[in-house]
């Protein structure tokens, strides 16, 4: 059985607000295996383990450059928290953003191909990013990248350096800017219901058809929960279903259409998201240091 360490609880608790003891549990229920130790704790303990699921470990920053109805949203990851501070690197994020918008780079590799120079470094803005891991001294990369030059109005919205939002639409400019937001503030997954991925759907209906087993209900309404519990979630993560986070008496869709605009996509990034980080467990290394030094005498 995989060994249950201090930081591995540490971590599952981080992410699920769950009590320190039925994080260890549930890492040892599920052997060490993180993403199924927050799963069963979601059926133990309801959506109060699902609050904290955003909280990411992974450092970098999420950058935008608007320019008309041509907008772009970028994140870039690097290894500390130190270093998204550096203005070096907040230049190369901003530099990166603004290419985006402009040249329309196919992926990651394009991007990185686009004339560009900084610090001394160039003639591309993939030779400065290599410029700068040696300079700085810490690894650094463009993860991914949003480009939006459909037409539509764009409104934009960093929270920090850690959260980005970009809104297509049609309409107030005002209202346009509160969806953004709320979409930073709330997180929603989709515009509507039926827009949410299937994959998503079909996790959430696994979780409530074991919280419906545990309960000891009858076959049929077992079946009533888990559909309830569904659509509940369905109407939680779609951005139109949303409560609006500015007036909770009105959903997104009639606080939009009140103001006579349109919303037609949005994109959200959160730094690090779905990104595993290792978490060292610096008690563990110590001792195996000192055993090797032992063995070595």
């Amino acid at each position: 059985m995989a060994a249950i360490t201090a930081s591995m609880v540490a971590e599952l608790r981080a992410k699920t607000d769950a009590p320190m003891m039925e994080c260890k549990k549930a890492l040892t229920e599920a052997e060490g295996d993180m993403a199924k130790a927050e799963e069963l704790l979601r059926v133990k303990l309801g959506t109060k383990a699902g609050k904290a699921a955003s909280r990411v470990t992974a450092e970098g920053v999420v950058t935008s450059f608007v320019n008309g109805t041509t907008g772009a949203m970028i994140e870039v990851n690097c290894e500390t928290d130190f270093v998204t501070k550096n203005d070096s690197f907040l230049a190369l994020a901003n530099a990166a953003a603004k290419l985006v918008a402009e040249h329309n780079p196919a992926d990651i590799a394009a991007l990185g191909a686009l004339p560009y120079s900084q610090d001394g470094f160039g003639p591309t803005l993939e030779e400065v990013r290599k410029g700068l891991i040696g300079k700085i001294g810490e690894n650094m990369s463009f993860r991914r990248f949003k480009r939006a030059a459909g037409g539509a109005k764009i409104a934009n919205y960093l929270h920090g350096t850690r959260i980005g939002v970009l809104v297509e639409y049609e309409g107030d400019e005002v209202a346009a800017k509160d969806v953004a937001m709320h979409v930073a503030a709330m997180k929603p997954v989709s515009l509507t219901s039926a827009e949410v991925p299937a994959e998503l759907i079909e996790k959430e209906r696994s979780v409530a058809a074991a919280k419906a087993a545990e309960s000891g209900k009858p076959a049929d309404i077992a079946t009533k929960m888990v559909e309830g519990s569904v659509q509940k979630y369905l109407k939680e993560v779609s951005l139109f279903n949303q409560s609006f986070v500015k007036n909770d008496k009105q959903t997104v869709e009639q606080m939009l259409k009140a103001a006579g605009t349109t919303v037609k996509a949005f994109t959200l990034y959160v730094v690090g998201e779905g990104i595993e980080k290792k978490v060292d467990d610096f008690a563990a290394e110590v001792a195996a240091q000192v055993a090797a030094a032992q063995g070595a005498a």
